[in-house]
């Protein structure tokens, strides 16, 4: 698509969380209004609608023009091409019968309503206008001919979202129910991984082995423990972040062996990347073996930590060499090296899925 940020035309956005939602409005990828916060109501459908259709109003009052469609995420299980929210959603319990809320949206305001996971559109964000496009750039600057088409989009947060881009495209299944968080726990039998990546995992294993299983912190002050900011366990602390990376490796190496192409994750948990990511690369860069004893990577890719200026340049460079064609002195340039790259977002995830909305449905209108 053409590039966003010079696009004239205004989409609203909304975040809806269970407590508060959030509207604004975006013109070339920026907020262009102060955000409008109100209660959810999630509890009571009719009150939860009442205050959606309030806060969109009361964005469109304040806007220039008239905008061009409404796009955001919701949290939970969706038929969302068509934009029918329904089943187990914790933090909206009156939508669980299915509610049609794409269609009562675009009823009431009389515009296209676009309604996608949070997963799919932090990576359609990072694709378009984040990470993807900024790794492409620094290998043509470092004159590699590689580019990357294809990204796995990872949220750390109250769970472990996922998004998938194949092609430059959003992937989102047949049944728009593109998933990680329910892969196997590597250490946990029977346990979906989630339990080991998102935020109860870190205060959890904190807890296990401070021996402090009734502690408050949250992992922003479990880090904080990590660098002896504040008293408390700084074994347990650094050992709670590096297990979640490795339980969260441990998936994306499954994940990224299918999709083969970058992985970026966001969340506020990845300001504690340093004890986060040595374990997360440790087991994307794992060994597995045959019955007859062979040793294969765990990954067929090798993978590069792309923040990492050193491994950036090597992942820049690969294996790249002159081979000859055959019978002929002619030579053509060859890199046999398969590479992929792990990066954490500089955009961060609330503005990479804010971004991802809006040119969603800049894409969607254009087609």
């Amino acid at each position: 698509m053409a590039n966003y940020r010079n696009d004239p035309r205004i989409v609203l956005t909304l975040d809806a969380g269970g407590t508060n939602m959030v509207f604004g409005a975006m013109r070339g990828g920026e907020f262009i209004i102060d955000p409008i916060t109100l209660p959810s109501n999630a509890q009571d459908l009719d009150l939860c609608l009442d205050t959606m259709v309030k806060g969109f109003r009361s964005v469109i009052d304040q806007l220039d023009d008239h905008p061009a469609a409404i796009s955001f995420a919701f949290p939970g299980p969706a038929d969302y091409p068509n934009g029918i929210i329904g089943g187990y959603l914790p933090n909206f319990p009156s939508f669980r019968d299915g509610v049609a809320l794409g269609p009562f949206l675009r009823k009431k305001f009389g515009i296209p309503v676009y309604i996608n996971n949070d997963g799919d559109l932090f990576a359609y964000g990072e694709a378009l206008g984040g990470a993807l496009p900024e790794i492409n750039e620094k290998l043509e600057l470092a004159g590699s001919a590689k580019r990357y088409k294809n990204m796995l989009g990872y949220t750390f947060g109250t769970g472990f979202g996922v998004g998938m881009i194949v092609n430059g495209e959003l992937n989102r299944g047949d049944n728009s129910c593109v998933e990680t968080f329910c892969l196997p726990h590597k250490k946990l039998a029977g346990v979906i991984v989630e339990e080991g990546v998102a935020v109860r995992a870190v205060k959890r294993v904190y807890g296990e082995l401070s021996g402090d299983k009734d502690h408050k912190y949250e992992p922003k002050d479990i880090f904080d423990i990590a660098e002896g900011k504040i008293p408390g366990d700084v074994e347990a602390a650094k050992k709670a972040f590096a297990e979640m990376g490795e339980i969260a490796g441990d998936a994306m190496a499954t994940a990224v062996t299918l999709t083969d192409g970058l992985i970026v994750i966001g969340g506020g948990i990845t300001a504690a990347r340093k004890y986060i990511m040595p374990a997360l690369l440790d087991a994307l860069r794992g060994k597995m073996h045959t019955i007859a004893g062979d040793e294969l990577d765990r990954v067929q890719m090798k993978v590069y930590d792309l923040d990492d200026e050193q491994e950036f340049a090597e992942f820049a460079k690969g294996a790249q060499r002159k081979i000859k064609i055959y019978g002929s002195e002619i030579e053509v340039d060859y890199d046999p090296q398969k590479r992929i790259g792990v990066a954490i977002s500089k955009m961060g995830a609330s503005k990479a899925i804010s971004v991802g909305a809006y040119t969603f449905a800049l894409d969607q209108l254009d087609k």
